[in-house]
């Protein structure tokens, strides 16, 4: 029984020092989260509050739209219809299952091109509170988003941009969808490393289901079981109970 306590204590020293780490970033990470304030880390507290549609007289029917025009768009696998507005006027936009897009005007139903530059950054300034000054302007499709960048899992193509202010803040707007779909700030960087570091999710950031953190999981365990089993056999106080 010695001989097996002694290997136990070893491999569970060893154990503690590869699984302690993480255990030590899951308490911090953790810790960073509960600790901030989700409106600061989506941006929302920078951002001017969406004013709502008024029904208007006039309106066309969406069914009126001619979405041929559209290459690529299925009417008869239609997912979405809502109201966006882009350069002062009302358009319908219908979004169907393979995520194609039409946007037309609401009034006529004429079919819209996608979004220009100028378009983009005057929704982006009415998403933005601060009056402050353009920093920077790109526009970024497939190819320049990756598994860990900001825009993950965002609209494509979209314009992007960055204004003169303390928090760092980019904005993207959907060039096909129009409308701007994400800001995303210095205090939401912190958090998104820290939910790849919470998460293990190394390749994606966002799979809490990976291998990875489920076998330093079940180590954790182990570790926990096991120190719980050398204090009952080491213990000064429990062994002069045994005996």
């Amino acid at each position: 029984m010695h001989l097996k306590t002694s290997t136990l204590r070893r491999a569970h020293r060893v154990m503690g020092l590869v699984v302690g780490l993480q255990l030590l970033l899951w308490a911090a990470s953790g810790a960073f989260f509960v600790w901030s304030d989700l409106d600061e880390v989506h941006g929302d507290h920078l951002r001017n509050p969406e004013s709502g549609f008024v029904l208007q007289p006039g309106w066309v029917s969406p069914g009126s739209i001619n979405v041929s025009e559209v290459s690529g768009f299925v009417p008869t696998q239609l997912e979405t219809l809502d109201l966006v507005r882009i350069a002062g006027k009302t358009c319908y936009r219908l979004i169907d299952q393979a995520g194609a897009i039409v946007l037309a005007d609401v009034t006529t139903g004429a079919v819209r091109g996608p979004l220009g530059e100028d378009e983009a950054l005057a929704l982006a300034r009415e998403s933005f509170g601060p009056d402050v000054q353009l920093r920077a302007a790109s526009r970024i499709d497939e190819a320049d988003v990756g598994a860990h960048h900001e825009y993950r899992g965002g609209m494509l193509p979209a314009w992007v941009f960055e204004f003169e202010h303390a928090s760092n803040t980019r904005i993207y707007v959907s060039e096909a969808g129009g409308q701007v779909t994400r800001h995303r700030n210095s205090v939401w960087r912190i958090f998104d490393f820290l939910w790849m570091v919470h998460t293990m999710d190394y390749v994606g950031r966002d799979d809490f289901n990976n291998p990875v953190v489920r076998v330093v999981a079940v180590l954790a365990i182990i570790l926990a079981l096991s120190g719980y089993w050398l204090f009952g056999r080491t213990s000064p106080l429990l062994m002069r109970r045994r005996r």
